[in-house]
């Protein structure tokens, strides 16, 4: 019986599989080399993120203005609190300030009385707490009752100066004032009303002019 034998692969054929062998050794290796290259390209390919500079120097100049404006702030249940009007405003961050030219001011105190602030310009602090009046200043506070339902009579603050703070009710002066109380008058030199306690101390050349009463 004749039998016949299969060629061997030749010598280079076998030299090649022998060198991808060895090859398929260090592969990995390689592939490794080739990730860590390419990472360290891209990091250097990457911008370098800046430094933050130092921050702006804070100055007296307004950051921001307003002509005719309107502003409200509501308590968190809806309610209106403050209503702030004015023609110009003009805000300092440095000292934290809003100057509004021409202004009125309409807050609710307790029991939703009313009270209006008016004058040729209002200074307030960026809380909304504190008001400052200057150039025919006036405070109005409607009539109304108390917590315990006792009448509240309309009170009445005039000058050039007064200062007001909201939390807790607080009017003051150290210049000519006058106090209008229903249809009494008082004037004085200085001016400290306590909200809370419903109570004007009066200071100074105090002159008062009492209605008659029934």
């Amino acid at each position: 019986m004749n039998t016949a034998t299969l060629p061997g692969p030749s010598p280079s054929r076998r030299s090649f599989s022998r060198w991808w062998d060895q090859m398929s050794i260090y592969l990995p290796v390689l592939l490794m080399m080739l990730l860590a290259l390419a990472s360290y390209w891209l990091l250097r390919a990457t911008p370098i993120p800046e430094e933050p500079g130092p921050k702006p120097e804070v100055t007296h100049e307004p950051d921001y203005f307003m002509q005719r404006f309107s502003v409200k702030v509501f308590e968190p249940n809806g309610a209106l609190k403050t209503e702030l009007y004015g023609t110009a405003a003009r805000h300092h961050p440095d000292v934290g300030t809003l100057v509004v030219d021409a202004a009125r001011v309409r807050s609710f105190g307790q029991q939703r009385q009313l009270s209006t602030a008016t004058a040729r310009q209002i200074t307030s602090n960026d809380e909304g707490t504190v008001f400052v009046l200057e150039g025919n200043a006036a405070v109005v506070r409607q009539a109304g009752q108390g917590a315990n339902g006792e009448p509240l009579p309309r009170l009445e603050f005039h000058g050039e100066y007064l200062r007001v703070s909201t939390e807790p009710e607080h009017i003051m002066s150290d210049k000519p004032v006058l106090l209008v109380r229903d249809q009494d008058q008082i004037t004085a030199d200085n001016l400290d009303y306590s909200g809370d306690a419903r109570v004007a101390v009066l200071t100074g050349h105090v002159r008062a002019l009492f209605a008659p009463r029934p």
